[in-house]
This record gives structure tokens, C-alpha cells and sequence, in this order.
């Protein structure tokens, strides 16, 4: 600790060596006064300059373009004496210097004298040719003169013009009158300044002295004493600081004292806070990324030699992002505690006494048990029972905001040692395996081996390959007819997307659509397909004019109908188009329609309130029941071609066809059956009365050209 008298000769030595920090700026001060009034003197001649410019250039050329109005009759009618009139008139005003009323050839017509002495002569000065070129206003400048001229017209008919000279001299006396009172005021404020920055000196002088008496008597001696109390609290001892000293000041040093107990125990308990809240999520309670990956690295650090066995179960909740859009994110915040709630009731009935149960973010649970070292393959074996277990009450319907959401979940599974000895090669392998489970419908777990690795690979280079597919030309669309049973009239074509790839050819559209659809390019590829197929089926009705429309269907994802601006980009569509509403079908999935009837009927209504048809594909794999067809908005269903392969031979698929047939008729809904690839099947399907059919028997696929030379005339 320094004595209180080095703390007095330091600031002593700062308040000296501010004085004289003062004297020089005082010093400064003076030297560049005189600069500075300069400068504001250059300043405000520039400043006064402009504002009288432009003053001048709007009042010229108001009164320029006035007089102008007013001359177009007298020099249309060559009335010399209303002319001079006016000349003489606008000669009166101030700082007017001349007036020259002239031709549309140049020549002076009036100079607003008596006699009119250059009455006839040519405007030959430096600013005439301008004058004459120019057809609305022009303001010039010269060395003593503001010239504005105007042309005179009637209508589009140009007569001559007039031009007024402003006299810039008095505009120049002023302006050196009022920079000479402004240099003496600006000399005035100096002195002035001047004083005040003495007295300004002094009286810091003083306040220094002042400064100097009260850091001995208050500042000094208390620090000595706190000193101590802060190398307590620094040296973490938080709650250790003993402020019984305290009792004896009963001043703002007591208090400071006791402050400082009183912080000591406030960091303490906020140490705690801070350490429960890095290592607790904050919606489930539950442990975080970071508390897992630390409590993994222990269990690893104490099976070092593989000695122990461990399972990681990475738990991702399926289609979480639905509830989020269409009932809000509180909505799904409760969504994620009931599921949490419902994976620690299950891991603590299940799992075993070790098991350790975190929340990654979002919608992730991940899972740790562990397997007795001496009962070989118990991991694996409680790792399984688990995973069916969460599927099966995940799998429960979850009630938010009065209503049932059905989600489900997908769970990869990976062990240790066998897939892996590091937390994060163990971590990197559950994500995969998790992965594959939502490759394989969702809702099922799967276990990590080292051949999904090579297939998570190959998906990575698909879905990078598949990025600008459609702009190399790479992905095509082609056309399957849809014929009317009743007379076996084409009506029209589906448009089914194809991607040859430069090097792997023909990619199969069930792979390279799913990839488009869980990667978010499909929100760009969908608008793509819809143009290119509106622009084909006009190009249809072109080639035929007189015959029957075909129309165009077109299948749209369940990424495109959740993300609501279906509509939007639909009608953009047939407007760039002009393809007419009634000839564009869109087909969806009934599985994507049935998972949020409310926001899918929604978007329906607007579509068809457009005139857009809409279908349901794939009609019947959706465990639905026909009864969904009265709540949701279709103009049409597609029998699903699982049901039409086995018309002929199974009974019940018959019966179950005849059944969506008449209750799609009982509803106004037009029936198309798919898959069609046998002329017996057309048969049964024309006498049950089904609507329109499509399958290879009728037609294959084929590029828009080949479909086109196709066409019936």
C-alpha cells in the first residue's frame, strides 16, 4: 500500500502538469484565434454567397417567367406599346439592370426605352447564343450580371423570348458590409472567450487545492482499509468475507463494508445460478448439450480400455416444424415439454439407474444408458427396448390448445466401443443413424452402421449435384395422357418430373424428390415445374385451336402446401402464362392434406376460388377414410395404383375401388384411377363408372415434343 503522501505528490504532479497543459492551450488559443475568424469569415462570405444566389435565382426566375405569360398576347399581336409597357414595368424593379424583349430569330423587338434604339438589331452578346437555344428557362452568370431569359410561346408555337439582367454589385456591397460587422463581433467574442478560459484556470486551481485536502481526509484512509475486504472477494471467496469490522464505522466506509459482504454472498448465489443455468435447459429442465457432452467424456474417461458399454440415443421429433407454423410457437413450446415429459418418464421406467436424459435444442433428445461390463450386449439390448418404447409413446397423440397433433418420432441408435471410442465420432454416428430413420418413414429407430456413413455421403454429393440441376438442363419434365373412360378421349397429361444426371443417367424421382423435399430445394424446383408445365399446356391449346383444351396436372410437395404461399405463386404463375385456371390440376398427397386439415383446407378454398382444380394422389394410403372428403375442398381423387393392379384378381381391392367410386360421385368428385396397365383393368374401371384413367396401357410418359406430335388434330 503507498503512503497517503505519494498519493498526494501524484496528484499534486497531475494537477501541475494540467495547469500547464491549461497555459499552453491558452497559448494555442490565441495563436489560432485569428486563423479561426478567418476561416468563419471565408465561411459565412460562401454561405451568404449561395443564400443570395439562389434568392436571386428563384425571384429572377419567377419574375422572368410572369413576364413571360404576360408578353405572349402583345408579341403575338406585335403591340409595341403593351410590350414597352410591361419592359419599362419590369425595369422598375430593384436591381434590375435591363430588359430585352426579342423575336423567335434573335432580333430585338423592345429594351423597354422610349425610344427603342436597338429596336431590329441582333442579340450578338457572349450569352445570346444559349439564350436562343435553350427551350424553357436559363439563368447565366456573369462577372456584374444574373441574365434570365424565358422563352415566350403560345401553345407548342415559340413567338421569341424576354431575358432580364439582375446587377450583382449591390449584392457585393452588402455582402463586404456584413463580413466586416461580422469579423468585429467574432474579434469581440475572442475577448471574451479569452476571459473565460482565465477564470476557467483559476478556478481549476482552486478546485485542485480543494480536491487535494478531501482525498486525505475521505479517500485515503478508507481505501487502506478496503483493501483488504477486496483482495477477499478477489481471491473467489465469496462467501468468506467477514465484515464484523464493519460495526465499527458507522459511515459510508460501514457501508461500503457491508456492501461488500452483501456483494460477496449475492456472487455467490449468483455463481450458482450462472453454473445451473449453463448446464439446464431452460423450457424442459432437463440437461443441455453441454452438461451431456461433459458427463460422456466422464463415462468414457472411466471405461478407458473398453471395458464398459454405452448406447446413444439421438430422439428427433417428427414434423415438430408443423405445429410451429400453424399453431404457433407457444403452442409448440408445449408441445416440447409434454414430449420431454413423457421421454423422462420413459427413460426413468426403462432405462436403467445410470441413464442420463438431455435436450440438444430444438426438437433433439439425446440419450445415454449404460450396460453392466460383465453381461455382454446389454446395451445394445436396453438401447432397443428403449427405442421401441419412446416410438410407441411418442407415437401417442399429444393434446395442445384443444386439439390432438400426432407427430411420432425417429431415433438412431450408436454403441460403444463397437461403433465408436470418442464422444464425438459417437455423437457424429447417432445423428446419422437418426438421419436414416427419417430416410425410412419417420416414426421407427434405427441402429448406426458404417455403411450409412457411404450413404449419408452419397445423399450429401445428390443434393449438391441437384442444385442448379434445372438451369444446366439436367432436369426435364414429361407427359403421361389422361384419358375420359367414357369415350376414351385424351382430356389431358400429368407432369411428371425427370433428372438424367451427366454422369449417374437417369436418377429414379422417388430418390432425387426426397432429397429436393427434406433439403428445401423443392420450394425453389416446385414454382420451376408449375411454369414450365402452364407454358406447355398453352402451347397445347395453340397447336389446336377449336379442339377440346387438354389440361395440365401437377404435383406439389407437402413442403410447398405447409409453407402457405401456394396460392400466391399459382396465380403469379397463370398470369405470366395466361393459361387459364380450369386447365391446371394440382395433385397432392392425401397424407400431406391430412396432416393439418385446417391450414391444408385453408389454402384449398383459395385455390379453387381461383378456378384452379385440385386432386388428392395416391387416394386411399392415407388411412383417412372417405369421410375426409367432406371436410377438405378437392375437386377430384386418384385411386391410389395399388388398388387398380389388383382389381381383376383380389375382391376386396374391387369392392374397395367400387366403394371410393360411388362416394366420390355421392360428393361431386371427379374419380382418376392411376396405374392402369391392363385393358381388363380399363374395362372394370369404365363400368364401375370411374371418371378419367392414366397408366401405360393408355400411355407412357414422354418428353413435351414427342407429346405434342402426339396430339389428336
Amino acid at each position: 500500500m503507498k503512503s497517503p503522501r505519494g498519493l498526494q505528490a501524484k496528484f499534486l504532479s497531475i494537477m501541475g502538469l494540467a495547469l500547464a497543459v491549461v497555459a499552453v492551450l491558452i497559448g494555442l488559443l490565441l495563436q489560432r484565434q485569428e486563423r479561426i475568424q478567418s476561416a468563419v469569415v471565408e465561411v459565412s462570405r460562401d454561405a451568404m454567397r449561395d443564400s443570395f444566389v439562389a434568392s436571386l435565382r428563384r425571384h429572377g426566375e419567377g419574375e422572368v417567367a410572369q413576364l413571360a405569360g404576360s408578353l405572349t398576347n402583345p408579341l403575338y399581336y406585335f403591340d409595341l406599346d403593351a410590350i414597352g409597357e410591361l419592359s419599362r414595368a419590369a425595369m422598375t424593379n430593384p436591381g434590375v439592370r435591363y430588359v430585352v424583349v426579342y423575336d423567335n430569330d434573335g432580333n430585338i423587338v423592345h429594351d423597354g426605352s422610349e425610344e427603342i434604339p436597338s429596336y431590329g438589331k441582333r442579340m450578338d452578346d457572349p450569352l445570346a447564343a444559349k439564350i436562343m437555344a435553350a427551350p424553357a428557362l436559363l439563368g447565366q452568370w456573369s462577372d456584374s450580371t444574373f441574365d434570365v431569359s424565358a422563352p415566350i410561346k403560345i401553345g407548342q408555337q415559340r413567338l421569341g423570348g424576354v431575358r432580364v439582367g439582375y446587377d450583382l454589385k449591390a449584392m457585393r456591397a452588402y455582402q463586404d458590409s456584413a463580413l466586416e460587422e461580422l469579423r468585429r463581433r467574432l474579434e469581440a467574442l475572442g475577448r471574451l472567450q479569452l476571459l473565460w478560459v482565465g477564470l476557467l484556470s483559476l478556478g481549476l486551481l482552486a478546485l485542485g487545492a480543494a480536491m487535494l485536502w478531501l482525498i486525505q481526509r475521505w479517500l485515503v484512509k478508507p481505501i487502506r482499509e478496503l483493501a483488504e475486504a477486496a483482495h477477499t472477494i478477489e481471491d473467489g471467496r465469496f462467501g468468506q468475507f467477514d465484515d464484523s469490522d464493519a460495526a465499527r464505522h458507522n459511515d459510508e466506509v460501514g457501508d461500503l463494508m457491508r456492501a461488500f459482504s452483501r456483494m460477496s454472498q449475492s456472487l455467490a448465489r449468483h455463481d450458482r445460478d450462472i453454473r445451473r443455468m449453463a448446464y439446464t435447459d431452460s423450457l424442459t429442465g432437463l440437461a443441455n448439450r453441454l452438461a451431456f457432452r461433459e458427463a460422456l467424456d466422464a463415462r468414457l474417461q472411466q471405461f478407458d480400455g473398453g471395458r464398459g458399454q454405452l448406447a446413444l440415443l439421438f430422439a428427433d421429433i417428427d414434423d415438430f416444424k408443423r405445429v410451429n407454423d400453424t399453431l404457433g410457437h407457444d403452442a409448440g413450446d408445449e408441445v416440447l415439454l409434454q414430449c420431454a415429459q413423457r421421454i423422462a418418464a420413459t427413460v426413468e421406467r426403462v432405462g436403467g439407474e445410470r441413464a442420463l436424459l438431455a435436450r440438444f435444442g430444438g426438437d433433439e433428445f439425446v440419450i445415454l444408458v449404460e450396460g453392466r461390463h460383465h453381461r455382454a450386449g446389454e446395451a445394445r439390448q436396453l438401447a432397443t427396448h428403449l427405442a421401441e418404447v419412446l416410438v410407441t409413446e411418442l407415437g401417442q397423440p399429444i393434446a395442445v390448445h384443444e386439439r390432438q397433433v400426432f407427430l411420432g418420432t425417429s431415433i438412431g441408435v450408436t454403441l460403444y466401443p463397437e461403433d465408436a471410442s470418442g464422444a464425438t465420432a459417437l455423437m457424429k454416428n447417432g445423428d446419422i443413424a437418426m438421419y436414416q430413420a427419417k430416410v425410412a418413414g419417420k416414426n421407427c429407430y434405427r441402429f448406426y452402421s458404417r455403411a450409412m456413413d457411404q450413404a449419408v455421403e452419397r445423399r450429401v454429393h445428390l443434393e449438391h449435384a441437384l442444385r442448379g440441376a434445372w438451369d444446366r438442363g439436367e432436369l426435364s419434365l414429361v407427359y403421361q395422357p389422361v384419358f375420359r373412360l367414357g369415350d376414351g378421349a385424351m382430356v389431358g397429361a400429368e407432369a411428371l418430373l425427370r433428372w438424367k444426371h451427366p454422369e449417374q443417367g437417369l436418377i429414379a424421382p422417388s430418390v432425387f424428390i426426397d432429397v429436393a423435399e427434406q433439403s428445401g430445394q423443392i420450394e425453389t424446383l416446385g414454382p420451376q415445374v408449375l411454369r414450365a408445365a402452364c407454358e406447355d399446356a398453352v402451347t397445347w391449346r395453340e397447336a389446336r385451336p377449336g379442339a377440346e383444351p387438354l389440361f395440365v396436372s401437377v404435383n406439389v410437395s407437402p413442403r410447398q402446401l405447409r409453407n402457405g404461399d401456394l396460392p400466391n405463386v399459382v396465380a403469379a404463375c397463370l398470369q405470366e402464362t395466361r393459361l387459364p385456371p380450369w386447365l391446371l390440376h394440382l395433385e397432392l398427397t392425401e397424407t400431406a392434406v391430412i396432416g393439418d386439415e385446417v391450414h391444408a383446407s385453408a389454402l384449398l378454398s383459395r385455390l379453387r376460388s381461383s378456378g384452379v382444380k385440385v386432386w388428392l394422389d395416391d387416394f386411399g394410403t392415407g388411412f383417412s377414410g372417405l369421410s375426409h372428403l367432406r371436410r377438405v375442398p378437392v375437386d377430384g381423387v386418384k385411386i391410389d395404383r395399388s388398388f387398380v393392379a389388383d382389381v381383376l384378381r383380389d375382391p376386396d381391392d374391387l369392392a374397395l375401388t367400387t366403394a371410393i367410386i360411388a362416394m366420390a360421385h355421392s360428393l361431386g368428385v371427379t374419380v382418376v384411377a392411376e396405374g392402369v396397365e391392363k385393358e381388363g383393368q380399363y374395362a372394370v374401371l369404365r363400368e364401375r363408372g370411374c371418371d378419367l384413367a392414366q397408366g401405360y396401357w393408355l400411355g407412357h410418359p414422354v418428353p413435351a415434343a414427342e407429346f405434342l406430335a402426339q396430339l389428336p388434330q
